[in-house]
């Protein structure tokens, strides 16, 4: 194929998916899109972002498009896919072709070797071997090893679900402090960690890197020693835990990610089961928070 291939979801090879030459980054929405084509079709539970990305595809936005590649470490994103799937099947959506990556991410041999495997595949998909696919590691690891931690004079660390857009940042920078942390597009862009091309194998390394990454909802990590290692990084003087009523993943977490913030002995401001659209007044909510701190 010769025309652009886009993805969705974290924790993805961008490594091999630039390899082909054709990458056209994360799959591109609008958060404020009204979707009632989408609401007759997903359940409420759905991540807000795939209703607008569903609505997108039905409405043939994404028609330029040859592929979309779905990643399986996030739950909304593979229930997207299969969703696509059936309305293709059935005539009702066209669009690109959409393909998905198998992430197996439970910290063992046998789980590594599968997700090794789908990215074999993925590659033969696609039309990427290893001669092709070791360029574009090495390039990708040049960004990543110039591409330090952010810090800043008086940051305020937005962490939790990732948002729709920049859409808090403004309440922060109000009160004068410098917002750190991820929209959603920036997560689902993440190079993620650096791969070790030391084996003769570069799918072999690609898979080691994709499955022992941190950065997916379904990481076996200790999400308290997440958040202290995001704290270290950006050495902030304030932290906001921003959580939507969807992000069910996010609720499990909470405990440990509260210990951490009371460790940190930051001050915190902890907003849970909120509207991802911010429509509920979450950016005056930060606002009275941040007002005097460090003042």
């Amino acid at each position: 194929m010769s025309g652009a291939l886009a993805h969705v979801g974290p924790n993805m090879p961008i490594d091999l998916l630039r390899a082909t030459g054709r990458h056209a980054g994360p799959l591109p929405f609008n958060p404020d899109r009204p979707t009632p084509i989408a609401d007759g079709w997903m359940e409420s539970k759905f991540a807000p972002w795939a209703r607008s990305i569903l609505e997108s595809w039905a409405a043939g936005d994404y028609d330029h498009l040859d592929q979309v590649v779905f990643s399986r470490a996030e739950d909304s994103v593979q229930r997207l896919y299969y969703y696509l799937c059936e309305l293709q099947r059935r005539g009702l959506v066209a669009g690109p072709q959409a393909l998905i990556l198998d992430i197996a991410k439970i910290p063992r041999e046998s789980s590594l070797a599968r997700t090794t495997d789908c990215l074999r595949a993925l590659a033969r998909e696609l039309g990427v071997d290893g001669a092709t696919l070791v360029p574009a590691i090495e390039q990708c690891n040049r960004e990543r090893d110039h591409s330090p931690p952010a810090r800043a004079e008086r940051a305020c660390l937005l962490c939790g679900t990732p948002q729709p857009d920049q859409r808090l940042y403004g309440a922060i920078e109000q009160s004068g402090f410098a917002p750190v942390g991820q929209t959603l597009h920036q997560t689902w862009a993440a190079l993620g960690p650096r791969v070790e091309l030391a084996e003769n194998d570069p799918f072999a390394a690609l898979g080691k890197q994709v499955h022992v990454s941190p950065d997916t909802p379904r990481a076996f990590v200790d999400a308290g020693a997440q958040l202290r290692a995001e704290i270290a990084a950006c050495d902030p003087q304030t932290v906001v835990l921003w959580q939507i009523e969807e992000d069910e993943s996010q609720a499990w977490h909470l405990p440990a990610q509260r210990a951490a913030l009371a460790d940190s002995g930051l001050p915190t401001l902890v907003m849970t089961r909120r509207d991802w659209l911010a429509r509920d007044g979450a950016a005056d909510e930060i606002g009275l928070f941040l007002q005097g701190i460090g003042q």
